[in-house]
């Protein structure tokens, strides 16, 4: 692994961007209604993100296999969708439903990250307590963001919360290193492995991560849909999904995309 530390003055530059995420993610949770739909919250995204100086950072991310570019600033995520959800004229957020929205940014070259999972009016007592346990897994790590950590014992903490409350971690998708790059090394689990417990990551100041706990109401099993980038859970039952950009330093951690 290349990790990349940051020096105060580069996390100073990460908070910059952290706030234009928090302010957009902020913008779009008191949009979000019955009758909106994932375009006119990534219409509104992009507006704002370019108002404040920014660029988004998912549009144009190269896809997989025979997808196309990302053609959204913001993952628009609906239900038994976990991530990667592109914004659509045609998705119509409903009552009952929850929306998944990351969204991150770069600006004067760096880069901030961050997702948070809404609630439309009413839903079931299940789909709310997996927003509630998301969340907390999401508190939780960040807690634990100490100097002198192992991110397996972070990972375990989260994995052994979530499913105590019976519910899955999604094994596909992890967090990661953030900085100049949306993407930097280390990946950051939130689960333990055999690879983690072999190559673990001792936490230390300099070091950020995009902290993002992604966790399903049923089974941990998650599949491509149609369209190559929205993935959805395999027993199409809700998903949730939370991140921060989270700066470890000597005293703890510091979190970038909280509009601090």
């Amino acid at each position: 692994m290349a990790i990349r530390l940051k020096t105060s003055d580069q996390v100073e530059r990460m908070r910059r961007a952290g706030r234009v995420v928090r302010k957009v993610l902020d913008r779009l949770g008191e949009m979000i209604a019955p009758g909106l739909t994932t375009e006119e919250l990534d219409t509104e995204a992009y507006r704002l993100c370019r108002e404040l100086g920014a660029e988004p950072l998912f549009k144009g991310v190269p896809g997989r296999g025979g997808a196309g570019p990302f053609p959204g600033s913001i993952c628009a995520s609906l239900n038994e969708e976990v991530v990667h959800g592109i914004p659509s004229p045609t998705r119509v957020i409903r009552a009952g439903d929850i929306v998944s929205v990351d969204f991150g940014v770069r600006m004067d070259g760096w880069c901030g990250d961050a997702a948070e999972t809404f609630i439309v009016g009413s839903v079931d007592e299940k789909v709310r307590h997996l927003v509630d346990v998301t969340r907390n897994a999401l508190v939780m790590a960040i807690d634990m963001c100490q100097p002198g950590e192992k991110w397996s014992n972070v990972a375990r903490s989260m994995q052994g919360y979530v499913e105590s409350e019976g519910l899955s971690v999604v094994r596909e998708f992890v967090g990661h290193g953030i900085g100049q790059d949306m993407h930097e090394d280390p990946k950051v689990p939130n689960f333990v492995s055999r690879e983690l417990e072999a190559r673990d990551i001792l936490l230390q100041p300099g070091l950020v991560l995009a902290v993002e706990p992604m966790v399903n109401l049923g089974s941990p099993r998650v599949e491509y849909a149609p369209d190559g980038w929205t993935v959805v859970t395999g027993d199409r039952l809700s998903s949730a999904h939370f991140e921060h950009t989270v700066a470890v330093t000597g005293h703890g951690a510091d979190v970038l995309t909280n509009g601090r």
